[in-house]
């Protein structure tokens, strides 16, 4: 139960999903967390649900897009904690949509979320690492950060191609052989994973057969499969991992 303990992690996205999932299970392994969402409501419920476990948390409201919501997140974050150990850039959008139909606005918008998010994160997050003499960054990408796919979501496959090797020069840059902070960084590919963001896709159904039939495994994820993967990448577990991809997608990329 302490695989974490007294680790203070901000997750991003933790109001619902993967996210959700991730703040539950790091709580419950003894880390201070903190809930980072747009959508106040469940971020709240989320942090009084942690605490009624008997967790520590708290919820700061969070538009990943913005540089000053970031910077007063960490701000709140070591002011209530005394410190930030983990990041986990979990917030993400997704769209569905042929390359042709897609216009610059959906694509920008998309963008803003899942790349300029998790840049803004690592970035602001790095500061505060510094300061605690390290840490441990993971980015949530996605199969679609490794393979392109079929089902017109091109424009996310763009955005997590970038997590992707954005994570691996954050790796290099904030090692020793770069600038020495002591900081990992590492990023996770989930397989389709039971979540409301991609909810409208598996409604579907022949979305949801095409996607079901490219996971040998023969289900989709649920938000702990994932959980369990960020839980090993924030503890000390994961001392020598750094810049790698941790695939959890049912064998989606194994064939």
């Amino acid at each position: 139960m302490d695989r974490v303990k007294d680790k203070v992690a901000i997750i991003t996205g933790a109001a619902s999903g993967i996210g959700q999932a991730t703040a539950a299970l790091l709580a419950k392994e003894g880390a201070k967390v903190v809930i980072a969402d747009i959508n106040e409501a469940n971020g709240k419920k989320t942090a009084d649900e942690i605490k009624r476990a008997g967790g520590k948390s708290l919820f700061v409201k969070l538009d990943v897009t913005s540089e000053n919501s970031w910077s007063e997140l960490i701000k709140k974050t070591v002011a209530e904690f005394g410190k930030l150990d983990v990041l986990v850039n979990c917030a993400g959008a997704l769209f569905a949509k042929p390359i042709e139909e897609t216009s610059l606005e959906d694509w920008r918008g998309l963008m803003s979320v899942n790349i300029d998010g998790v840049f803004l994160g690592v970035k602001h997050a790095a500061g505060a690492m510094k300061k605690s003499g390290g840490g441990s960054i993971i980015n949530i990408s996605s199969f679609a950060g490794i393979v392109g796919t079929v089902d017109d979501t091109a424009a996310y496959c763009a955005s997590k191609g970038a997590v992707t090797l954005f994570t691996k020069a954050a790796a290099l840059e904030f090692s020793k052989a770069g600038h020495n902070y002591n900081i990992r960084v590492n990023s996770i590919h989930p397989g389709v994973t039971e979540t409301p963001l991609n909810e409208p896709l598996r409604k579907i159904e022949e979305i949801k057969q095409s996607m079901m039939a490219r996971h040998p495994i023969g289900f989709f994820g649920k938000p702990i499969d994932i959980a369990y993967g960020i839980l090993y990448l924030a503890s000390d577990e994961s001392r020598f991992a750094t810049g790698s991809e941790l695939v959890v997608d049912g064998g989606w990329t194994a064939q």
